[in-house]
């Protein structure tokens, strides 16, 4: 085999107890439909002469990478707020780890690749569309400059697999994180009471994220500032996750588990697409309050490791209780940058406010409205453009003496991003056996800071058309 993964798999050397070692289920004609030949350089994966068959052989489990060491990892959640003792990979797999070019440390996951102890009766599949849809989001998310995990290949199975709709083309997604320890992984062992597994998974967990920390409160103060500030960026975009469970929440810091998410196109801050979201529960605008819940779980679960309980009880609730504060800062650093304000003041929070107020009552199109403010057609953007011109010199009062206002603008507003109705028709389009479109938005949303060219550029813009709307989207498991 010519295709060299660097292997330096340091989970799969930790007790068998915090997973299940097995290896991917074959499928029936792998197809190579997406390679991510950039981050495979950045990860010191070396293709060689492989071609595409062999990668797809690879990438779909059906062959075996050379240092390669499969599992499934176990871990537990709160699921919408529901307690479940055993989660797990229940589609995925663990091939194991590299140490890229830059130094850092990065799992890779077959997402898609077959049952596992943790499949709860599901078959272990995934169908091409939520393969394609989490390619693109996450690679958009990165090139966005927010933490997230990344797409390093795509390949169809050739196997069909049944859901609601019937049979669906199959797929396999190759993810790749800087670890899946989540908030659920901690939570599964605190709650059997294993506390040498906890320890060990900690330890594991400090040495990889936090090597500064050396305690569990450290480390839980280190996760709460990079889950905070994941946030802000994501409120930034417009970005709704759609399924924010403990389960679904990376220590590391990073978006994971693509599943109903979507980007707000009309901002309504009270906006769900999520169709298990039935309640609400992970809107828009409550995700600030849904990650400090999150971050409480986690303080929790670390709880048992301390030895003198009554301290640390105190010391873990201020952590928690000091989170809304940096997701405020935070907030306030991204939005404020967002309208051109580079240095802070008193008073800011509430101008963004205020405009995203603005917004909402008269339905303007969150992204197109930001990234107008830089053009000077934002009042365009508003059917009651009174409103906006009373705002708006307030706005211009403020930013008289910033700094290169407009170039800040154009950094912290993408032009473009992963609308629903442009992923829906990529996927179309990749069922009938055109993947042009699919590469050609790749390419666009690789650079979203810039102004879009080409024949896409006009779609890549516009908001969806009426008929275009998505009112719903799914989990796709």
């Amino acid at each position: 085999m010519s295709l060299h993964i660097p292997f330096d798999n340091s989970f799969a050397a930790l007790p068998e107890g915090l997973y299940t070692r097995l290896g991917p289920t074959p499928v029936r004609a792998p197809q190579l439909l997406a390679f991510n030949a950039d981050l495979a350089r950045l990860m010191g994966i070396d293709r060689g002469s492989a071609r595409d068959a062999e990668l797809a052989l690879v990438f779909s489990g059906n062959a075996e990478a050379t240092g390669a060491a499969p599992l499934a990892q176990v871990y537990a959640g709160h699921q919408f707020g529901n307690w479940n003792p055993q989660l797990g990979d229940g589609r995925a797999l663990l091939l194991g780890e590299t140490v890229g070019t830059d130094g850092q440390r990065r799992d890779i996951q077959l997402k898609g690749s077959g049952p596992t102890p943790y499949s709860r009766m599901g078959d272990g599949r995934a169908w091409l569309g939520p393969v394609l849809r989490e390619y693109v989001v996450s690679e958009a998310m990165h090139a966005l400059g927010i933490p997230t995990t990344r797409g390093l290949a795509a390949v169809q199975t050739g196997e069909p697999v049944y859901r609601e709709d019937g049979a669906l083309p199959g797929a396999v997604l190759t993810r790749v994180a800087a670890s899946h320890l989540r908030v659920g992984t901690f939570q599964y062992f605190a709650a059997r009471g294993d506390i040498a597994s906890l320890r060990t998974l900690t330890e594991h967990a400090i040495a990889r994220h936090d090597p500064q920390a050396g305690t569990p409160l450290a480390l839980l103060e280190g996760v709460i500032a990079r889950q905070a500030r994941l946030i802000a960026q994501w409120m930034g975009v417009g970005f709704i996750h759609g399924v924010m469970n403990t389960d679904n929440t990376a220590i590391s810091g990073e978006t994971i588990d693509y599943g109903p998410c979507a980007f707000i196109d009309d901002f309504h801050p009270a906006t769900v697409f999520s169709s298990i979201d039935r309640q609400g529960r992970y809107a828009y605008q409550n995700q600030p309050d849904i990650i400090v819940w999150n971050m409480a779980q986690l303080a929790t679960a670390l709880l048992p490791l301390e030895e003198d309980r009554d301290s640390a009880i105190a010391a873990y609730t201020r952590a928690v209780h000091a989170m809304p504060g940096l997701i405020r800062a935070a907030w306030t650093d991204v939005f404020a940058a967002k309208i051109g304000i580079s240095q802070v003041q008193e008073g800011d929070a509430a101008l963004v406010t205020d405009l995203l107020t603005l917004m909402a009552g008269q339905g303007a199109d969150f992204t197109n409205s930001f990234r107008a403010l830089a053009t000077g057609s934002a009042r365009d953007q508003f059917t009651d453009r009174a409103a906006f011109d009373t705002w708006a010199a307030r706005w211009q009062a403020r930013i008289a003496d910033a700094p290169e206002p407009e170039a800040l603008m154009r950094r912290s507003t993408p032009a473009r991003h992963p609308r629903n109705p442009l992923i829906a028709r990529r996927i179309a389009a990749a069922r009938s056996g055109d993947m042009a479109p699919f590469h050609r938005l790749m390419a666009a949303l690789a650079t979203p800071y810039t102004a879009p060219e080409g024949p896409d550029a006009a779609e890549l813009t516009r908001p969806p058309l009426k008929h275009e709307v998505v009112q719903a989207t799914f989990c796709g498991t």
